[in-house]
């Protein structure tokens, strides 16, 4: 006989809990309800047949090397994985970023930042505009986070610099969990950032012509990893064909975005010459470059910016698609001429920096750190046989000194007189040129002076480009640089270069510009004996008011001495400057608000001041003779006068000077 086994009361509770579960899940499948809940899972996954079928249309199945593709074309799955054997077997496109030599690299990709920033890429806390700290972006990544007021951080979040940090560190310490993200990121991006409306912040082209030149790179980087997936392949390639499709619609003609516009389409174009439009892109992409290589650079070899990091930086976006070009056997893709242009573009750094490799920040440019093109310098060196840029690169150990100490740049207004290439060596770098666009600042007739390894008075900088509009006008003012204005209006750019005169022991250096309807500023230059500047200044013209004239030294204590119309720095060690103007009646020694920004969205308090003389309408002119002395130890005793009464604008000056009592007379004469 069978014995049954009596349930209780809350075992007989669980079973008819458990029997309504099953019928519920009968019920779901039964009605499509769980179909539905599997859906909202799955939702924004692509279709990844149709995104094959997709890519499959793009490309040149009849390219050699293609025959296993275009014969599984009829399987998705197998098409895909096909297509990802081809490329890492493909041997025939070469890429500055060399998969042959990952191995070698094991050890030397990276450095310690990049590290840093890829491990916080791995957490999802990323670099955006990197003058700002990093931030978590969400576990779910919001492509679209801005945590600060400045749309730089956006924008520049769109570039993913930690995709660049995310190979080096793969390839420095061959773990897979930095290929494994980025892949992950890779698909996530493509799928939450189509190109609309909506996306606009990831699709400027400035930001898509970034793209289009580093995910070139980092296909050479990853992919040789297990976690570089058919998949990844194809949302890979299906968005950097929807960047050149895109890019071949954007040119900012006479701008740098155009460069980085056509830079991308030509990474793309020429690292996958499978897409059926890559002949296309690259062909139009090279057309832009060589357009604008004459377009955008002044016959002296300086960018039409006129802002030193936008100089070095064009450099870089010609350079590149050229050396690209060649690498893949197409030499004759660029004339002689576009190389020797680049080279021109090459002295910059050599000619116009100062003693330690930091450079003038005119515009929107900060100085940088001290040395900070030399490796560029170095290669350079070799690239066109030049030693000059050697010596420099190597501070004097290596190569030859350059033949010059003062350099013009005529068309630009750029010039640069020094004392000698050692290291304490005295430098002023004087800016009086045409309109640079909105990287350039009207300041006309301003300089940076440089000696014993100290900016003694800098250009004020730019401080930043969005979210803070007020702060950025600021900067932009003609009153906040070492020039002259009238009733502090802000100058018009219409220069000209009226003398260049270097010689053996003073350099002479006379420029004006038209900086209001009604009054032309004059300013000339005597760097004497290679130690200290007399500058004279004149406004010309019937333009009425305060005509003032503004100086700005590096931030520190100043001493101020009304009675002799003298300022001066006041740092205990190294080097000072003294800025003296001979007296005349009516003028006046006054303080004025100074700031100077070295690093984007950070500025600072610095001594500033003006000397300030009213024109009447009966006054056809006024004249200042100003001593700019840079100094270490004991006070300087230098004085400067003009020898008898020429009248303002006239083409000659002859000057009385007198240095610790010893007097010698300097004059300067130019063509009308």
């Amino acid at each position: 006989m069978k014995r049954y086994k009596v349930l209780t009361a809350p075992q007989k509770s669980a079973r008819k809990f458990i029997f309504q579960v099953i019928l519920l899940i009968c019920f779901f499948f039964g009605t499509g309800i769980f179909s539905v809940v599997l859906a909202d899972r799955d939702q924004g996954k692509t279709d990844n047949k149709a995104e094959i079928s997709k890519l499959l249309s793009r490309l040149n199945l009849d390219a050699p090397g293609l025959e296993k593709v275009k014969a599984s074309a009829h399987d998705p799955a197998l098409v895909a994985k096909e297509l990802l054997t081809y490329y890492r077997n493909r041997t025939s496109v070469k890429h500055p970023v060399d998969r042959s030599a990952r191995t070698a690299m094991r050890g030397k990709s990276a450095s310690e930042k990049d590290i840093q920033i890829a491990n916080d890429a791995l957490k999802h806390i990323f670099v955006g505009q990197p003058a700002y700290p990093s931030h978590f972006v969400g576990d779910d990544i919001n492509w679209a986070t801005n945590p600060y007021p400045d749309k730089e951080w956006i924008w520049q979040l769109n570039r993913m610099s930690f995709w660049d940090a995310l190979g080096k560190a793969y390839w420095h310490t061959g773990d897979e969990k930095y290929a494994q993200e980025w892949s992950a990121q890779l698909l996530d991006w493509t799928r939450k950032n189509p190109r609309d409306e909506q996306h606009a912040y990831a699709w400027r082209s400035i930001e898509a012509g970034i793209r289009g030149y580093r995910w070139t790179g980092l296909f050479q980087y990853f992919l040789e990893s297990p976690h570089f997936t058919p998949e990844v392949l194809v949302a890979f390639l299906n968005s950097c064909h929807d960047h050149s499709t895109y890019l071949m619609t954007k040119y900012s003609k006479g701008s740098n975005w155009g460069l980085m516009e056509a830079e991308g389409m030509a990474f793309i174009a020429m690292t996958f010459p499978e897409f059926r439009d890559s002949k296309k892109w690259s062909e139009e992409a090279i057309r832009r470059l060589n357009k604008e290589i004459t377009n955008q650079v002044y016959p002296d070899g300086h960018q039409r910016e006129l802002a030193f990091g936008y100089h070095m930086g064009c450099i870089g976006w010609f350079m590149r698609t050229y050396e690209l070009a060649r690498l893949n056997g197409q030499p004759e893709a660029f004339p002689p001429s576009y190389i020797k242009i680049i080279k021109k573009m090459c002295e910059v750094p050599m000619k116009l920096a100062f003693p330690d490799g930091s450079t003038p920040q005119f515009g929107d440019a900060w100085s940088g750190a001290p040395g900070q093109y030399y490796k560029q310098l170095r290669e350079w060196a070799k690239l066109f046989n030049r030693p000059d840029f050697l010596y420099v690169a190597t501070e004097g150990r290596e190569g030859t000194r350059p033949d010059s100490t003062a350099y013009v740049y005529p068309y630009s207004g750029l010039y640069s007189l020094r004392s000698s290439w050692n290291s304490d060596a005295i430098c002023l770098v004087l800016k009086c040129g045409p309109d640079g666009g909105g990287h350039s600042q009207p300041d006309n007739g301003t300089f940076e002076l440089y000696a014993g390894g100290r900016h003694l008075m800098p250009d004020a900088g730019s401080y930043i480009y969005s979210g803070d509009p007020e702060g950025r006008r600021w900067f932009r003012q003609t009153k906040v640089h070492q020039t002259l204005t009238l009733n502090g209006a802000n100058s018009a750019y219409s220069p000209q270069l009226l003398l260049w005169n270097p010689g053996k022991d003073t350099d002479v250096l006379v420029v004006e510009n038209k900086s209001y309807p009604d009054l032309v500023h004059r300013r000339a230059v005597l760097f004497v004996d290679k130690k200290y500047f007399v500058i004279i200044d004149e406004a010309i013209g019937t333009g009425t008011g305060d005509v003032d004239l503004h100086f700005q030294l590096a931030p520190g204590a100043a001493v101020f001495d009304n009675s002799k119309y003298s300022v001066r720095s006041d740092f205990k060690e190294g080097w000072n400057v003294l800025v003296q103007m001979a007296a005349q009646p009516g003028l006046k020694l006054e303080e004025e608000q100074g700031q100077v920004s070295f690093v984007y969205t950070k500025k600072e308090p610095r001594p500033a001041f003006r000397y300030r003389s009213a024109k009447s309408q009966s006054s056809p002119g006024l004249r200042f003779v100003t001593v700019v002395v840079p100094y270490q130890g004991t006070l300087p005793n230098v004085s400067a006068r003009v020898i008898g009464e020429p009248s303002v604008g006239t083409s000659g000056v002859e000057l009385e000077v007198v240095e610790n009592g010893v007097v010698k007379r300097l004059n300067y004469r130019f063509r009308e």
